[in-house]
């Protein structure tokens, strides 16, 4: 009788083992099978999105970064172009489909609210989206030298630069530069309430798209057809961009 507790003891010790051991290769399996999906996911990328491509024409680019920002804010990120092949291919040239002068702002990252990767965006990122003269010779680069089919100004609701215009705080140092840049654009808008700041935003990005027209570089691509301009607003709570009209 106490062979038999003995071996029964045994048996179930080897059983439970069994299905620990089983467990634990099941998840190892689980682990496996997502990397291995990721890395299909990341290669497949790569290849639909060679750098020698034919350049997009400026309404497919438009559509291309749509396309992205609803994959983003519905949470079905594709995460285009992230691959080691990417690196490579891009890593001597750069061809980006798009230009976007967007606010300095943590909260607005392009690439992952427009969900694309590596080389896809030429992106000009300052406090307030406003058109320098530096942020216009750099869109300039981007759109004569790397042939860029769309540029969008990228304002966002609730913009801390926008709002200080309309408030008109007195800011330290150079903060104040951004702030006057700004004030030709949200003028009409000056007794605007905190509720009213959206307006002052997309104000804002209307008047640096005309400031952008003014220069003769990108008029005549305008004029040509090869470029498009357009303004979007970032809502930061939910995610999307809607175009201005």
């Amino acid at each position: 009788m106490k062979q038999e507790r003995q071996d029964f003891r045994e048996r179930f010790i080897d059983r439970r083992g069994f299905l620990k051991q089983s467990a634990s290769s099941a998840a190892s399996l689980l682990v496996a099978a997502s990397t291995f999906f990721w890395r299909s996911k990341q290669a497949q990328a790569a290849e639909l999105s060679p750098t020698t491509a034919q350049p997009l024409k400026p309404e497919a680019a438009l559509q291309k970064l749509m396309a992205g920002n609803q994959r983003f804010r519905q949470h079905h990120p594709q995460y285009p172009d992230q691959s080691a092949a990417r690196l490579q291919a891009v890593s001597q040239a750069q061809h980006p489909f798009a230009t976007i002068l967007s606010c300095a702002d943590s909260r607005v990252p392009v690439e992952l609210i427009f969900d694309q990767g590596v080389g896809d965006i030429f992106d000009v990122r300052i406090a307030g989206n406003i058109a320098t003269p530096e942020v216009i010779g750099s869109i300039e680069y981007a759109i004569v030298l790397l042939d860029t089919p769309v540029l969008m100004v990228l304002g966002h609701e609730r913009c801390g630069a926008v709002t200080a215009a309309v408030n008109s705080e007195v800011l330290p140092g150079a903060i104040g530069s951004l702030v006057k840049a700004i004030l030709p654009a949200i003028e009409p808008h000056k007794a605007a309430t905190a509720a009213l700041i959206d307006t002052a935003v997309l104000a804002n990005v209307r008047y640096q798209i005309a400031q952008l027209k003014r220069s003769p570089l990108l008029a005549e691509r305008l004029q040509a057809g090869t470029l498009k301009i357009v303004g979007g607003c970032y809502d930061l709570d939910a995610g999307s961009v809607t175009l201005l009209t």
